[in-house]
């Protein structure tokens, strides 16, 4: 199961992890969203003490949203030593997600 980040463990969780993360911007009203959730976890159990990949709930967590200027989802936003290096907007194949794991690993 994808871990689930907060306004109030990023800076933890994702900012100062020594691992790639991979964060999911998601809502709950959101179809595209919804569709990629299973993608997401699959990832999550693949790379399982490798690459942190989790959830953040932009409804509920506005800081985050704010902070990285996400005015689309779903957003999935790839952090590596506490900055983004590479971003995905859009329903996307499972693919595109690994290459950019591969990539930044």
């Amino acid at each position: 199961m994808a871990l689930e980040f907060t306004d109030a463990n990023f800076q933890e969780k994702v900012l100062s992890s020594d691992k790639l993360s991979v964060v999911d911007c998601w809502a709950e009203w959101c179809g595209p969203c919804r569709a990629i959730g299973p993608v997401i976890d699959d990832l999550s159990k693949e790379y399982e003490g490798r690459v942190n990949v989790g959830k953040v709930n932009v409804d509920h967590n506005p800081e985050i949203s704010i902070n990285y200027g996400i005015t689309s989802i779903p957003a999935i936003l790839f952090f590596k030593g506490g900055k983004i290096v590479d971003k995905l907007v859009g329903a996307q194949p499972k693919a595109n997600f690994v290459k950019k794991i591969e990539q930044h690993m």
